[in-house]
């Protein structure tokens, strides 16, 4: 008994295709456009991937420029706050001084509801 190999299984044993001439070119073309379509795709998207990642820096960058604009803000606001806190205790320390003084504050006519000229006026150092 002889075993008999069709001749297309002989040709793909033989590192040869079983498919016709016309179809292995196709087939080659195709994967050819596939590889083709793989390498424009991939390209593609590492530009995108490229532009993602500066708009992601640039935000950054801003955000680190706009922390610290706020950072020197409120450095010069902490020392507005000083320097009012300082001026207000000086204030209030003259007011005092004034207040022991003042001969308004001790005049009894002060408390009259309907002013007079007068009044004022014999209230006031001569």
């Amino acid at each position: 008994m002889s075993c008999a190999v069709p001749a297309a299984a002989a040709a793909a044993a033989a590192g040869g295709s079983a498919l016709p001439r016309s179809a292995v070119s196709e087939g080659s073309q195709q994967s050819h456009e596939e590889d083709d379509r793989k390498v424009r795709r991939r390209e593609k998207n590492r530009v995108a991937a490229q532009r993602s990642r500066k708009k992601q820096t640039q935000k950054a960058d801003k955000l680190h420029e706009e922390y610290e604009s706020l950072e020197q803000e409120n450095t010069s606001l902490k020392r507005e706050i000083g320097k009012l806190t300082d001026e207000m205790k000086h204030l209030s320390e003259v007011l005092k001084d004034h207040e022991k003084i003042c001969p308004l504050l001790h005049c009894t006519m002060n408390f009259v509801t309907i002013p007079r000229p007068d009044a004022l006026a014999s209230c006031l150092p001569r």
